[in-house]
């Protein structure tokens, strides 16, 4: 059977790879600690499993408006005024299967054969993917670890061409962890503005930052930012509802219903169940998700000095998400290894702790750690990466 030239060109997702294979030594037997996870380690919160229950015990297991339901709009309309100050109204807002889900569709309806969407390296692995089975181009920026792998206003001028379409600004990032601040948004936006280019935030990890940084959204920057930008957001991070698959993207009306019309002729509506779950996320109480934070805070306080005293490692500390990225270049070139790939695989091997080659990314001198497993399994999973380095440079 030929396959679509689509389909062919797609690049696995290496997070997903490499949790597979952890995940096969695991049931063979082997003593393997995952890093790789892209999900809380928490359970979502009671409330919201019980107003789930509810809502099927109610009836409400049928279709719902393609967009979403009226009330979870209201309430995600609710969240950002409460966040952001921002206002939009229900036919600004699609609630889609997940935050994914949500950008797959925008690339869908907004990108034609050709046109470039310009993508700051590292990167979400889907982000590349998606514009390519859209038919568009990916054009990378390098985000310079010396810049906390965050893009210039001058790397962004020097990216665009009559054929750019869209940026991707995701903060705080996957797989960095960065955050980008109100005035490197606004020099960002103002060339945004001048070149008609649409403005892509992923604001996924919002709820997730840490010490005294704060999340800023392009869009409450200015009106015009806002008119130029599509958010995208979900609750699979911020209320640990990665498998409920709810997401959603607001801004240009137009743009929202022409995403509401791909969906209605390809998922027809978001589960209705999980529908519900999300209003309760964002209704009811929040002390959850300031607890899940509060701890990822300290695995984090705790984990970073422990990873940066591994020989050959260097680290930015993250702001938010629940990643670690460090440059390990320099120990993979101390213990043997003249690719960072293999030294991953090495960990995985012979070190028995899983985490993710940073090429997936797009920097293949890093890998990500991440610290959404507990505490003791993170020191226990850095303490064998140490002795797998130490042993190997006899140190």
């Amino acid at each position: 059977m030929e396959l679509a030239d689509r389909v062919l060109a797609l690049t696995p997702s290496s997070t997903l790879a490499i949790t597979a294979k952890a995940k096969e030594l695991k049931e063979q037997g082997v003593d393997v600690i995952g890093l790789g996870a892209g999900e809380p380690d928490f359970n979502t919160p009671n409330h919201i499993l019980e107003a789930a229950y509810r809502s099927m015990n109610e009836g409400h297991t049928k279709y719902t408006p393609s967009a979403g339901l009226p009330a979870l709009k209201k309430a995600i309309i609710k969240k950002f005024e409460t966040d952001q100050g921002l206002s939009y109204k229900p036919n600004e807002i699609i609630v889609g299967n997940g935050a994914k889900h949500a950008l797959y569709t925008l690339f869908q309806v907004l990108i034609n054969d050709g046109d470039e969407v310009i993508i700051p390296a590292p990167y979400w692995v889907s982000y590349p993917e998606q514009v390519k089975l859209a038919g568009g181009v990916p054009v990378y920026i390098d985000g310079l670890e010396q810049n906390q792998f965050k893009i210039t206003p001058e790397q962004l001028v020097s990216a665009i061409t009559t054929k750019t379409k869209a940026v991707i600004i995701n903060s705080p990032s996957n797989p960095t962890g960065v955050l980008y601040t109100a005035e490197e948004l606004l020099e960002l936006g103002k060339i945004c503005l001048e070149e008609n280019i649409l403005i892509v935030s992923d604001e996924i990890y919002e709820k997730l930052i840490y010490g005294e940084a704060r999340h800023v959204s392009i869009a409450e920057l200015s009106s015009e930012l806002k008119e130029q930008t599509i958010i995208i957001n979900g609750v699979s991070k911020s209320h640990s509802m990665t498998g409920w698959r709810i997401g959603y993207a607001a801004g240009n009306k137009q743009v929202i219903e022409a995403m509401t019309n791909l969906a209605s002729h390809s998922t027809s509506n978001p589960t209705t169940t999980a529908q519900y779950a999300a209003i309760a996320a964002y209704n009811g109480p929040q002390e959850a998700v300031r607890e899940m934070r509060l701890a990822f805070e300290k695995r984090l306080a705790i984990i970073y000095d422990k990873l940066v005293a591994i020989p050959g490692f260097t680290c930015v500390k993250p702001q938010g998400a629940f990643y670690l990225y460090p440059n390990v270049r320099a120990a993979a070139e101390m213990t043997g290894f003249s690719h960072v790939d293999d030294f991953a695989e090495a960990l995985l091997v012979e070190a028995k702790v899983a985490v993710i080659p940073g090429s997936g990314f797009g920097t293949p001198d890093n890998i990500r750690i991440s610290y959404a497993t507990s505490l003791e399994q993170l020191e226990n999973a850095v303490s064998r990466i140490h002795q797998f380095v130490a042993a190997k440079v006899k140190i």
